[in-house]
């Protein structure tokens, strides 16, 4: 009996120091150093990237209008939405490639109508610039417009067109919301609070707290942190490689070439006449997302400009 109790001891001891060899490969990163036999392969090797707090600049303006970036609550909502759009890493990617193709469209549309251009950075906390975002409250398009205020603001909304998904109509009409916007509160960081929770549900908060600046006023969560959304992808945007991002520039997508053509008599079949203008029906859809069916109702008094493919630079556009 005492060799088995002896063998007993043995095995417990074993298995006591394979458990403590364990815990010493885990607490020490899944490597094990020995000072007695250390040599220069075996010493750790440094990190050379890891997740840290993104950058904050010391002073921020949006649309001209200076960031209190000096106020403990205004620095800590922006750290915070820097610390998520700084690690939303496909999207902010996709957002990076997309930018080259929309924002000098956008830009052109804001200047002619007065808005600043830092105003184009609504559209991308809105829909990731992806034209054909749709979101479960049934809001569309770029500047997701709801289909209530789209018609407000002068956009066709039917069977067959739904003007939320052109990005010229629907960029004027979202000017025209902010421009309404800016006059009723005298800030663009007001308007684009306006643009998300409505001009009349932001007032009555203004007028109950007897305050007129965003950074001042208590807001539902969603309002409170969306106009910080939007200066953190403004941050991430413009200074890429800063927040960890590195796109060459041919990895970025290019605005597709294409030309125009007036449309004011009814085409019952769009996939025919694409043929006709040497496209498809799909590039017909994918320059025209506002097309919602083979079919385009239109009148010398409604017309529509339609985008076609320029296959003599497509070639260009795909190198």
């Amino acid at each position: 009996m005492k060799w088995v109790v002896r063998l007993g001891g043995i095995a417990g001891g074993l298995v006591f120091l394979l458990l403590l060899l364990q815990c010493l490969f885990y607490y020490f990163g899944g490597e094990l150093y020995f000072t007695t036999a250390r040599s220069e392969s075996q010493t750790p090797q440094t990190l050379t990237s890891y997740v840290g707090q993104p950058p904050i600049p010391k002073e921020l303006f949006f649309a001209g209008e200076r960031v209190p970036l000096e106020n403990t609550d205004v620095r800590e909502s922006l750290d915070y939405e820097l610390c998520v759009a700084s690690n939303w890493h496909s999207q902010i990617l996709q957002m990076l490639k997309r930018m080259t193709r929309y924002f000098p469209e956008f830009e052109s549309i804001l200047r002619e109508n007065g808005i600043p251009s830092d105003l184009k950075y609504l559209a991308v906390a809105e829909s990731s610039l992806n034209e054909r975002a749709y979101s479960p409250s049934k809001a569309a398009g770029l500047w997701q417009f709801l289909e209530r205020a789209g018609k407000e603001y002068g956009l066709v909304i039917n069977d067959e067109v739904d003007q939320r998904y052109d990005i010229v109509a629907s960029t004027n009409a979202a000017c025209r919301y902010l421009k309404a916007a800016y006059n009723q509160f005298g800030s663009w960081a007001m308007a684009a609070a306006a643009y998300n929770m409505g001009m009349s549900g932001l007032q009555r908060s203004a007028t109950k707290q007897a305050e007129r600046s965003y950074y001042d006023l208590h807001l539902n969560i969603e309002t409170g942190r969306y106009f910080y959304r939007i200066l953190a992808l403004k941050l991430v945007l413009e200074n890429p490689e800063l927040y960890g991002f590195h796109l060459r520039p041919e990895e970025r997508y290019k605005p597709y070439p294409y030309c125009t053509i007036q449309v004011d008599s009814t085409i019952t079949d769009l996939a025919a006449f694409a043929h006709e203008q040497n496209t498809n029906y799909k590039m017909l859809r994918r320059l025209n997302p506002w097309l919602r069916s083979t079919k385009l109702s239109a009148t010398p008094d409604t017309p529509y400009t339609l985008r076609i493919l320029d296959n003599t630079a497509r070639s260009a556009y795909e190198e």
